[in-house]
C-alpha cells in the first residue's frame, strides 16, 4: 500500500535502457544511461559542425582571401586617394600663398615708387618753399603739410626723408600684414549677428594697400592744392608790387625774367621727365617765384621807407617861405628834427655817388638806387661813407647836424627821379602798402 501510494505521489520510475551485443556464444549488455547518451549526441554534433566548418572553410577559403585583400586594396586606395587630395590641398595652399606673397611685393614695389615719387618731389620742393619763406608768402614748416589722413597708421610721415629712404612705411606695412586682421575686427559675441569669415592675408594686404594709396593720393592732391595757391599768393604779390612800380613809372621785370645765374645756362634739348600736373604746377610756382623775387627786388632797392621813423616834419615838401630870404621858394625834400649826432641810415639799399661838402646842403650824402631814382641826405655834421661804397639800410651813412642852409639840427631828406625832386611821401605812402610784400 505505501509502494503504491509512492508511485502515486513521485510518478513512474524510468526504465534503463540495454545495449545486448551478441557475438557467437557470447553476449554481453551495457546499460546505456542518460547522461552518456547526451555526452555521446554532443560529440557527435561537435564533430559533425567542426566537418561542417572545416569544409566550409577549404571550399570558401580563396573566396574569403580575395575578399580580403579587395578589401585591403580598397582601403589603401582610399588613402592613396586622401593623400593626393591632401597633397593637392597643400599644393593650392602654397601656390596661394606664393600669389599673395608675389600681390604683396608688387603692391610694396608700387609703395615704394610712389613714396619715392613724394619725397623726390619734396626735393624739388625745398628750394621754392625756401624762395616762397624768403618772399614772405610762407612759412615752410607750414607750407606742405605731410599728412593728416591714416597713412600714418601704415607709412612713416613722408617730411621724414631718412625714413621714406630707409623704408621705414614699407617695414610698418608688412607688421601690419604680419598681425593679422585689427583688433576691432573682433566680432562682439553679446548679440546675434552676421560674423563674416576670417580675413585672408590677400584681402587683408587690399585693406591696408587700398588705405595706403588712397591716403598717398590725398597728400598728392594737397600738395597740389597748396602748391597751386602758392602760385596764386606769388602772382598777386607780383602783381601788386608791380602796381605800385607802375606808377611810379619804374620798369617792371617781365614774368619771364630769368634769375641772376639764368645768363650762363645751356645744353642739348632733352623731353622732360614727365608731363604730369604735380610737375607743371611746379613750373608754374617756379616762374610765379621768380617774377615775384624781381619785382620784389626791384622794390626793395627804392626809397619806400621812412628814413627817420619816429621823428616829427618840421617842414614838408613844397613851396614855403625861404627861412632865410623870406620868400616864397620850393622846398625840394622833408626836414625831420634829429638830435645833434643821431646816426643817419638810407631809407633803400643802393650806391653812394656824392659824399661831401655840397652848397646850401652841407655835408651831403646821395645813394643811387637805380632806375634813375636817388636820395639825398643834407646838412650832416659828419659824413661817414666815400664815393663809390654799396651801403644797406641797416649801415650808417652820418650824424645829424646843421651845416649848410640850415636853422638848426634837422635832417633834409630828399627823393629824385631822372634828376628832378618828388614829393617823399608818395614813395613813404607806396611803401606802407607794400610793406607786407619788402623787408
Amino acid at each position: 500500500m505505501n509502494s503504491g501510494h509512492q508511485h502515486r505521489v513521485f510518478g513512474r520510475r524510468a526504465q534503463e535502457h540495454i545495449l545486448i551485443l551478441a557475438s557467437g556464444d557470447k553476449v554481453r549488455h551495457m546499460t546505456v544511461r542518460p547522461w552518456m547518451a547526451a555526452l555521446a549526441f554532443c560529440v557527435v554534433g561537435v564533430f559533425s559542425i567542426g566537418y561542417l566548418l572545416a569544409t566550409s572553410y577549404l571550399v570558401l577559403r580563396d573566396d574569403l582571401i580575395g575578399a580580403t585583400m579587395a578589401r585591403q586594396a580598397r582601403m589603401q586606395h582610399d588613402y592613396e586617394d586622401r593623400i593626393a587630395a591632401l597633397r593637392a590641398q597643400v599644393d593650392r595652399i602654397t601656390s596661394r600663398q606664393l600669389l599673395d606673397q608675389q600681390v604683396v611685393e608688387d603692391k610694396v614695389d608700387k609703395l615704394m615708387e610712389q613714396q619715392m615719387a613724394l619725397t623726390s618731389r619734396h626735393g624739388k620742393l625745398d628750394n621754392l618753399l625756401d624762395r616762397a619763406e624768403s618772399s614772405g608768402l610762407t612759412e615752410k614748416d607750414g607750407a606742405l603739410p605731410a599728412s593728416s589722413s591714416p597713412v600714418q597708421s601704415y607709412a612713416p610721415d613722408l617730411k621724414d626723408k631718412r625714413a621714406s629712404l630707409t623704408g621705414g612705411g614699407i617695414q610698418a606695412i608688412e607688421k601690419q600684414l604680419a598681425s593679422g586682421a585689427p583688433a576691432d575686427a573682433t566680432p562682439d559675441n553679446s548679440t546675434l549677428a552676421y560674423v563674416p569669415a576670417a580675413e585672408t592675408v590677400g584681402d587683408r594686404a587690399d585693406r591696408i594697400f587700398s588705405n595706403v594709396t588712397l591716403s598717398l593720393k590725398d597728400l598728392e592732391q594737397d600738395q597740389r592744392n597748396r602748391v597751386e595757391q602758392l602760385t596764386s599768393d606769388a602772382g598777386n604779390a607780383a602783381n601788386a608790387i608791380g602796381t605800385v612800380l607802375t606808377r611810379f613809372k619804374i620798369p617792371v621785370p617781365e614774368e619771364t625774367a630769368a634769375r641772376q645765374d639764368d645768363d650762363a645756362v645751356g645744353g642739348p634739348y632733352v623731353e622732360p621727365e614727365s608731363n604730369d600736373d604735380f610737375n607743371n604746377s611746379l613750373v608754374e610756382l617756379d616762374g610765379a617765384l621768380t617774377r615775384l623775387e624781381a619785382v620784389r627786388s626791384t622794390a626793395e632797392s627804392l626809397p619806400f621807407r621812412n628814413p627817420a621813423i619816429g621823428k616829427d616834419v618840421t617842414s614838408p615838401f613844397g613851396n614855403r617861405r625861404d627861412p632865410f630870404l623870406g620868400r616864397l621858394a620850393l622846398h625840394s625834400g622833408i626836414d625831420f628834427r634829429f638830435s645833434p649826432g643821431e646816426k643817419i641810415h638810407p631809407s633803400a639799399p643802393g650806391k653812394v655817388i656824392s659824399a661831401g661838402w655840397t652848397g646850401g646842403y652841407g655835408n651831403m650824402v646821395e645813394v643811387d638806387h637805380g632806375n634813375g631814382i636817388s636820395t639825398r641826405y643834407g646838412h650832416m655834421s659828419q659824413v661817414l661813407v666815400k664815393v663809390g661804397d654799396t651801403v644797406g639800410r641797416n649801415d650808417v651813412i652820418g650824424l645829424a647836424g646843421s651845416t649848410g642852409r640850415s636853422t638848426g639840427t634837422h635832417l633834409h631828406y630828399e627823393v629824385r627821379q631822372d634828376g628832378h625832386a618828388v614829393d617823399p611821401v608818395y614813395f613813404m605812402n607806396a611803401g606802407l602798402k607794400l610793406a607786407t610784400y619788402i623787408k
